[in-house]
């Protein structure tokens, strides 16, 4: 059994989506000063790093990060792989074989290779995201977590509303942004993505690790 760790480390140099306040984490108690402990505290949005999506992030009366069922975010997951220069829409999704019946999809673009590199505070706008078709789709085959790997599943210019979040998280698919896929190769594994239990928060930032067991097929 292999554990792939596809969490991104939060610190200072973490680059947060546009108006999220950044990453703080300051010393309150320090031994290098004479305290008898260290004590750090943070100051972070729920949406930091590699985070999940409640349906109350972008649904008024939508469930809570601290009352989503567990059996969702610990399961078989299916890492794809796609080379499209620009957001994924419907046909994207449709030419990458993905088989039907898959409850957690992951979405490997050039943005891994962002994580590749030196981490630093700068937020790069150009990142691939998803367009409303291809929530569609995703809705339609009936997935019920969908993971991605750079800060939002939606696009910068995306219409008023934001259309992918709201449909997505409406149909009760839940949201894993923020994913390092860099060095993971495509296939199915074992995802664990466990939130922070906050209660009454529209998302969390969350341990994400895939379990390749030895090679063998993860059966969905």
């Amino acid at each position: 059994m292999t554990l792939i760790d596809i969490t991104l480390p939060i610190s200072p140099q973490l680059p947060v989506y546009p108006g999220d306040p950044a990453v703080e984490m300051t010393l309150e108690a320090d031994m290098a000063r004479g305290d008898a402990y260290n004590l750090t505290r943070l100051n972070l949005s729920a949406h930091t790093g590699t985070h999940l999506d409640a349906p109350r992030h972008f649904i008024a009366d939508g469930l809570a990060i601290d009352v989503l069922a567990l059996d969702t975010l610990v399961g078989p997951a299916l890492v794809v792989e796609t080379d499209a220069p620009s957001d994924l829409t419907a046909a994207d999704l449709d030419g990458l074989g993905i088989p039907p019946d898959m409850p957690r999809l992951l979405l490997k673009t050039r943005n891994s290779r962002r994580w590749e590199q030196p981490m630093t505070p700068v937020f790069v706008p150009d990142f691939i995201a998803l367009r409303p078709s291809a929530a569609e789709w995703l809705i339609r085959r009936g997935v019920r977590l969908v993971g991605v790997d750079y800060l939002s599943v939606e696009a910068l210019d995306a219409a008023p509303g934001s259309p992918v979040h709201t449909s997505l998280l409406r149909a009760g698919v839940l949201i894993l942004e923020g994913l390092n896929l860099s060095g993971v190769t495509p296939g199915m594994y074992s995802l664990i993505a466990l939130p922070m239990k906050l209660v009454g928060a529209d998302g969390a930032p969350t341990r994400a690790v895939l379990i390749a067991d030895d090679g063998a097929m993860v059966r969905p």
